[in-house]
């Protein structure tokens, strides 16, 4: 959420910058709400002046016409309730406005209304060269018997997949993989979080209120109870939220933590040609990093988590580039995003297999994360950030394509090797 001084005081600067991500705010809506605000909040504090002398007098003894005085508490008072429910309705009403803004995009970030403005940064690595007819992941995911996506749809529906066999331990594999780096050369601290949050800490990374129709929703009746759950469609909502409403000294900053979770996306439509197999489906696991720092240090850090997440990319040896999204391109809680795309050569295209942003204090915020300040002791707003380090889907598909010999073999990449106990290949198995 933005700093509602901002709003208040500045909004005309707001609108201007929130033009540049395609939003148009609603200048006349917020004032004739805010202008409500304030009256009702004056009408009330005065007629709680009016109670309080009423009360002073009547607590007086030998006061004249003691009923007139008790009436006219009695109206006071009504009014007061009156307007304070009203008062409530119309904070409610500029609450969710506020809520559904989206974060305020950095300077650097190249102005644009979709991806086609995005900024290649750089491009890491070699795209190899076949002498024959390619297979893309799911081909050979089929030959290999290891990617099942009959049994996921009967299981669970479309977007749902079985992994099997030599596959799946290699699924095993790179999660291992990715928590070691990230834990032994990162310092982050692992953790291992619910999948299964309220509604509260969504709105606190801000996937609520806006994006509800992109979650998978569970209502739970017990004890009459009808408070909404949500299935994760990411780490970073436990993750962020762990600081809720908590107050850091300063000295314990940053703090950096990795998990790795199932995510859950109920998202339908389409996002590019390439959607089947591994590439887009509702249930996917990823590892995923977050940052908590002092505000000074959000911009260097963004750097930083992003180096981590290529790190990945670097040791498996994958083909990737680094891309800076553009304004229309970016989350909505998100002030600066690179995103990691990683060649498929089937497709001979990259795509997306981590994102790394900058929020800012947009989630701080929402959730109050604060920190103590150690030279005068004040409280300010952390800084959030966070990035895929991987996600270990389109990894394993990227490893498949990326690694297929002609005779189908898969080659390990040397790095995972001692973790399959030496294994050099997946093998094709003969008939």
């Amino acid at each position: 959420m933005l700093d509602v001084k901002l709003l208040r005081n500045n909004i005309n600067y707001v609108y201007t910058i929130l033009k540049k991500r395609n939003f148009n705010l609603d200048i006349n809506l917020i004032n004739k709400l805010e202008k409500e605000r304030k009256f009702f909040q004056i009408k009330i504090e005065k007629l709680q002046i009016e109670k309080n002398k009423i009360s002073y007098i009547l607590s007086k003894k030998n006061v004249n016409s003691i009923s007139d005085l008790k009436q006219k508490s009695i109206v006071t008072n009504k009014n007061i309730l009156k307007y304070k429910s009203v008062l409530n309705n119309i904070k409610k009403n500029i609450k969710y406005i506020y809520s559904s803004i989206p974060n305020l995009p950095l300077e650097e970030v190249p102005i644009g209304i979709n991806k086609t403005k995005n900024k290649e940064i750089k491009k890491w690595g070699k795209i190899p060269d076949y002498d024959f007819m390619i297979k893309d992941h799911l081909e050979l995911g089929l030959l290999h018997k290891g990617i099942d996506i009959e049994s996921g749809v009967n299981l669970s529906g479309s977007k749902f997949f079985v992994l099997r066999g030599i596959i799946a331990y290699l699924h095993r594999i790179l999660i291992q993989f990715m928590l070691d780096i990230h834990v032994n050369q990162h310092n982050y601290q692992e953790i291992y979080v619910p999948y299964i949050v309220k509604q509260e800490t969504l709105y606190g990374t801000g996937q609520l209120p806006k994006f509800s129709k992109d979650l998978f929703h569970i209502q739970n009746f017990k004890n009459n109870s009808t408070c909404k759950y949500f299935l994760i469609p990411t780490a970073e909502v436990p993750l962020t939220n762990l600081v809720y409403n908590k107050i850091i000294e300063e000295n314990k900053l940053p703090i950096k933590y990795v998990a790795h979770t199932p995510c859950f996306r109920s998202e339908v439509g389409s996002y590019g040609q390439y959607n089947k197999g591994l590439i887009r489906t509702h249930q996917f696991d990823k590892v995923e990093l977050v940052q908590l720092v002092k505000p000074q240090y959000s911009i260097k850090t963004l750097e930083q988590i992003t180096t981590h997440a290529e790190k990945i990319l670097q040791l498996l040896n994958l083909p990737y580039r680094k891309v800076l999204l553009c304004t229309g391109d970016m989350s909505f809680a998100s002030s600066k995003t690179y995103d990691l795309e990683v060649w498929f050569p089937s497709k001979k295209q990259y795509y997306e297999i981590s994102s790394c942003s900058n929020m800012g204090d947009f989630q701080s915020r929402r959730i109050k994360a604060r920190y103590r300040r150690i030279k005068d002791k004040k409280i300010k707003f952390i800084h959030t950030l966070n990035g895929s380090g991987l996600a270990v889907g389109r990894t394993l598909a990227a490893i498949m394509e990326n690694y297929q010999l002609k005779n189908g073999n898969i080659k390990i990449p040397s790095i995972l090797q001692s973790y399959m106990n030496g294994m050099k290949y997946i093998k094709t198995k003969k008939i």
